[in-house]
C-alpha cells in the first residue's frame, strides 16, 4: 500500500479500455478528497468505480487559473488529484499549469503513472531513432503546419503529434510534400474497440486515411537529409518555405532561426520572390 502524504498526484487514466487502470491509481482516487479533471464526468465513472468519494472539480483551458488556488489548497492539505480524460496529464493540456504553479508554491507532486498515447504510439511505430520529438497539437494552417514539420524533423529523429481526425489526410499530405514522403505510423482509438494502427509512406496513408473518426495519434519517421543550407543562404531556405506554402511571418521567423539571418531583411527579401505568397 502506498503512503500518501499530502500533495498534487498526477494521475494517469485509460486511453479507452478501462483495464488499463492501474491498483495505485484506484487507491490514490480513494485516497483524495479533491479530483480536478477536464471532464468531470468521465474522470467521475472512474473514481466512483475506485470507491472514492472526493469532490470533483473542472479544470479546462478557460478557467484552470481560477481553479488553482483551490486545487493547491487541497494539495497542501492532503491528497489532490489530477487526471485527464484518457491517458497522462499535463502532456498538451491544462493541467502543466497548474503542476507548474504547484511547483511554485512549493506544493509537492507525485505522478501516478501508467496509460499514455505518446508512448503507446511510440512503441508501436518502430522507428529505431535516438531523438523523439512531440509538437502536441500542430497549426491548424497548411503554410504554418509544414513549416513547423520542416523545422521539427530530421534524419535522426520521429515527430510525434496529436491530430484531429478531419485533418490527419491534411497533416499526412504536408508531411509527404514537406519532408520527402517518410514513412509515419496512424495510431487510431488507441487501446478501445476499433483500434489501428497503420504503418506506410505518408502520401499512401493520406490517401487511406480520407475520412477518420476517433482519436488519433501520429508518428512521422526519420525524413531524409536536406541539402545542407549554410549561413550564407538564406534566400535559398526563405524560397523553399514559400514554395512549401509557409506565410510570410512564419517562414522568415524560421530562416531568421536557423541561419542567423535579420528577419527584417528576410521580410524585404520575400516581397522580392517571384509568385504571391501570404503577408
Amino acid at each position: 500500500m502506498t503512503a500518501w502524504h499530502p500533495g498534487l498526484y498526477v494521475v494517469a487514466t485509460p486511453l479507452g479500455n478501462l483495464e488499463d487502470l492501474s491498483p495505485r491509481a484506484k487507491e490514490a482516487f480513494r485516497a483524495a478528497s479533491l479530483i480536478a479533471a477536464e471532464d468531470t464526468r468521465v474522470t467521475g465513472r472512474l473514481a466512483r468505480a475506485a470507491g472514492s468519494t472526493a469532490r470533483l472539480v473542472s479544470l479546462t483551458e478557460f478557467n484552470v487559473r481560477e481553479r488553482t488556488p483551490e486545487v493547491l489548497a487541497a494539495a497542501a492539505e492532503g491528497v489532490a488529484v489530477l487526471a485527464s480524460d484518457a491517458g497522462t496529464p499535463g502532456v498538451s493540456d491544462p493541467g502543466a499549469r497548474l503542476v507548474a504553479a504547484a511547483h511554485a508554491a512549493g506544493v509537492r507532486v507525485a505522478p501516478v503513472p501508467g496509460p499514455s498515447a505518446l508512448a503507446a504510439a511510440i512503441s508501436v511505430a518502430g522507428f529505431d531513432a535516438p531523438v523523439v520529438v512531440f509538437a502536441g497539437f500542430l497549426p491548424r494552417k497548411q503554410g504554418e503546419r509544414r513549416a513547423r514539420l520542416a523545422g521539427l524533423a530530421g534524419p535522426d529523429r520521429m515527430v510525434v503529434c496529436f491530430e484531429s481526425p478531419g485533418r490527419l489526410a491534411a497533416l499526412l499530405r504536408d508531411a509527404a510534400e514537406a519532408l520527402g514522403d517518410p514513412e509515419a505510423v496512424v495510431c487510431r482509438e488507441l487501446t478501445k474497440l476499433h483500434e489501428e494502427v497503420a504503418r506506410g509512406r505518408a502520401s499512401d496513408l493520406a490517401a487511406r486515411f480520407r475520412e477518420a473518426r476517433g482519436e488519433v495519434t501520429v508518428v512521422i519517421g526519420p525524413a531524409e537529409a536536406p541539402a545542407a543550407v549554410t549561413p550564407f543562404e538564406p534566400g535559398a531556405l526563405l524560397a523553399a518555405f514559400r514554395r512549401a506554402g509557409a506565410r510570410r511571418s512564419a517562414a522568415a521567423g524560421e530562416v531568421a532561426r536557423l541561419t542567423g539571418a535579420d528577419r527584417s531583411a528576410l521580410y524585404a527579401l520575400w516581397d522580392e520572390l517571384d509568385g504571391d505568397g501570404e503577408a
